[in-house]
C-alpha cells in the first residue's frame, strides 16, 4: 500500500484534457466527465439495456500515458474494452434487471487498463474483480429526479478500475468468485454470463451507433423525425396544438413518463436530456437540440415549460417489438387550425442503418 500512494500522490504523470497534470486515477475521472457529460456520445443497444462504450475513453486514456504506451497499445486496448462491456451487455439484462451499465464498464475498464499496464492473465482477472465487486451500480442513477451524477458516475466507475488494476499489478488479490462463484454476478442476475471469450475479433464497434443531438440515444429518431416535419411544413412552436410520440417501452420508461418517473417540470441539464417531452418541445422552439438547448435557463424558459405540456409519450407494442434492431418512432402534430402532421420513422442519421458520414457536420447536432 505505501507503493500504491508513492505512485498515486506523487505528482501527475496524466494529462488533464483542456490543461493540466494530476494523478491517473484523478485523471480518468475528469476525462471520462468531459466525454460523457455533454451526452454526445455512442451507445451499444441490446433488448435488456444499453452501454456507452466512449464510457472507456478517459480511463484507457489515461492509462495509456501512466503507461508512456504507443498509440497503437492505446487504440488495441480501448478496442479490447468496447469488445468486453458491449458482449456482457449483449448477454446480461443489466438495467431490465434494475442495475446501471457502470458494472460492466467496471469490468471493461480493469481489462483495458491491465493489458496497458502489462498485467499477467492472473493478475487481470484480479483486477477485473477488484474493480467489479464494489462497483455494483444501481441503475436509480437514470431515475427522476436525475442528478448530476448520472454524467459523472463513468468517471468513478473509471477511477475505481485503474487503481485496482494498479493494485493487481503490486500482487493484491480478489473474489475469484466474481461471475461462477456462490453469491457472484449469475446469482445477481439470475442467469449464466455465457459469453464466448474465445472469439478475439474486435468487430463489435460497428454495431455501436452514435448520436446527433444532446438527447439520450433513445431521443435520436424521435428529434429527426420532429424536426422534419418541422422544417418540411414551415411550423412554428407557435402553431402546435398537441403532439403525440408512440415508441419502444425502454424509450418510454426512461424518457417518457414511465418506470423512471414523471417528465412533467424539468429543470436540469440531466433531467432535460432524459426528457422527451422537453426534447420534443426544444426541437419546435429552436428548430435544433445541442448543448444550448441544454441551458438550465432555457430548460426552465416559460415557453419550453409551456410548450411540453402539449407534448404525450406513449409506448407502442409493434416499436417495442422491433426494439434493438430499430430505434422506432411515431410523430404525430396537430396543428391549431387543424391540421395532423404525422412521420414515422425506424432509423436517424448516426444509426445502424444510416451512418454518420466522416466529412458531413450536421447542423442539427450543435445548432
Amino acid at each position: 500500500m505505501r507503493e500504491q500512494f508513492a505512485e498515486y500522490r506523487s505528482g501527475g504523470s496524466c494529462s488533464l484534457i483542456g490543461g493540466g497534470k494530476t494523478a491517473p486515477d484523478q485523471a480518468a475521472l475528469f476525462n471520462s466527465g468531459l466525454v460523457r457529460y455533454v451526452d454526445l456520445l455512442d451507445s451499444y443497444m441490446s433488448p435488456g439495456g444499453l452501454c456507452h462504450p466512449g464510457d472507456n475513453f478517459g480511463t484507457i486514456l489515461s492509462a495509456a500515458e501512466h503507461a508512456r504506451a504507443s498509440g497503437e497499445e492505446f487504440m488495441l486496448a480501448l478496442a479490447v474494452a468496447f469488445e468486453i462491456q458491449c458482449r456482457f451487455t449483449a448477454k446480461v439484462p443489466v438495467m431490465a434487471k434494475g442495475f446501471n451499465h457502470a458494472i460492466q464498464l467496471a469490468i471493461s475498464t480493469a481489462a483495458g487498463t491491465g493489458k496497458l499496464f502489462g498485467l499477467s492473465e492472473e493478475q487481470i482477472a484480479h483486477a477485473i474483480s477488484i474493480a467489479t465487486v464494489d462497483n455494483i451500480s444501481l441503475a436509480c442513477v437514470h431515475v427522476e429526479p436525475v442528478s448530476q451524477w448520472k454524467g459523472f458516475s463513468p468517471g468513478m466507475t473509471g477511477m475505481r478500475a485503474i487503481y485496482s488494476a494498479s493494485l493487481a499489478k503490486r500482487g493484491f488479490t480478489g473474489p475469484s468468485g466474481l461471475f461462477e462463484g456462490p453469491n457472484g454476478l449469475q446469482r445477481m442476475f439470475d442467469q449464466k454470463v455465457d459469453v464466448d471469450w474465445s472469439d478475439d475479433s474486435l468487430e463489435i464497434i460497428k454495431q455501436t451507433v452514435l448520436k446527433k443531438y444532446c438527447s439520450l440515444i433513445h431521443g435520436q429518431p424521435v428529434l429527426e423525425a420532429v424536426l422534419k416535419l418541422k422544417r418540411d411544413n414551415g411550423l412554428t412552436a407557435d402553431d402546435v396544438e398537441t403532439v403525440l410520440c408512440d415508441i419502444f417501452q425502454s424509450g418510454f420508461d426512461i424518457a417518457g413518463g414511465g418506470a423512471f418517473g414523471p417528465k412533467d417540470r424539468p429543470r436540469t441539464k440531466e433531467q432535460a436530456d432524459y426528457n422527451l417531452k422537453y426534447l420534443i418541445a426544444a426541437a419546435l422552439l429552436d428548430d435544433a437540440v445541442g448543448p444550448a438547448q441544454l441551458d438550465p435557463s432555457r430548460i426552465r424558459a416559460a415557453d419550453a415549460q409551456a410548450l411540453l405540456g402539449k407534448v404525450e409519450i406513449h409506448p407502442d407494442e409493434i416499436l417495442t417489438a422491433r426494439y434493438p434492431r430499430e430505434l422506432g418512432t411515431r410523430i404525430t402534430i396537430q396543428t391549431k387550425g387543424g391540421k395532423i402532421l404525422d412521420r414515422e420513422q425506424s432509423d436517424y442519421e448516426g444509426g445502424l442503418g444510416n451512418p454518420l458520414s466522416w466529412n458531413k457536420r450536421s447542423r442539427n447536432s450543435t445548432g
